[in-house]
């Protein structure tokens, strides 16, 4: 998957892997969706990488909230450092465990909506300058929300397949 370049790119990856992981969530028969993926993985089936997927959202759009108005984010999270990611991840599947699949996916579609809007609402510049924002870091608005759309897709797609072979 090539690094997007423009917005349009940028724009464009993330709605066709989120189009793609949905279209092949939705290949499965109802009982498939809620079926559990072999030992090995956190995640335990499609509720819970979807849950995933929204929560990151969900972060992103705090960090970008925050760091938007020149404030620093408590980033990943709060009480979080990136070297926690896998004790966050953790917290993020107990939150989400005994939700519906139905639940946890139409708030992935709206976190998944703002994430575009928020891209839509950026011009090519914005998005792309590394150091535009101090909240970001070396690197850009593009780079964070590359991350929290197609990168992340792409790999709940991978590991939806891997885990049912289809």
């Amino acid at each position: 998957m090539a690094v997007p370049k423009t917005k349009n790119e940028l724009l464009q990856q993330s709605r066709d892997n989120y189009r793609k992981l949905i279209e092949f969530i939705d290949y499965y028969s109802e009982e498939e969706k809620l079926s559990e993926f072999p030992p090995g993985t956190m995640n335990r089936n499609i509720r819970d990488v979807v849950g995933h997927l929204h929560h990151w959202h969900l972060m992103f759009l705090e960090w970008y909230s925050v760091g938007m108005k020149g404030e620093k984010p408590e980033m990943p999270a709060k009480g979080y450092s990136w070297k926690d990611t896998k004790e966050l991840n953790k917290e993020i599947w107990k939150k989400y465990k005994n939700h519906k699949l139905d639940e946890i996916r139409k708030s992935f579609e709206k976190t998944h909506s703002k994430l575009q809007n928020i891209i839509e609402t950026h011009t090519e510049q914005e998005l792309f300058e590394k150091q535009r924002y101090p909240w970001t870091g070396t690197s850009s608005l593009a780079t964070y929300i590359r991350s929290n759309t197609s990168s992340h897709y792409n790999w709940a797609l991978k590991l939806i397949k891997k885990a049912n072979k289809k």
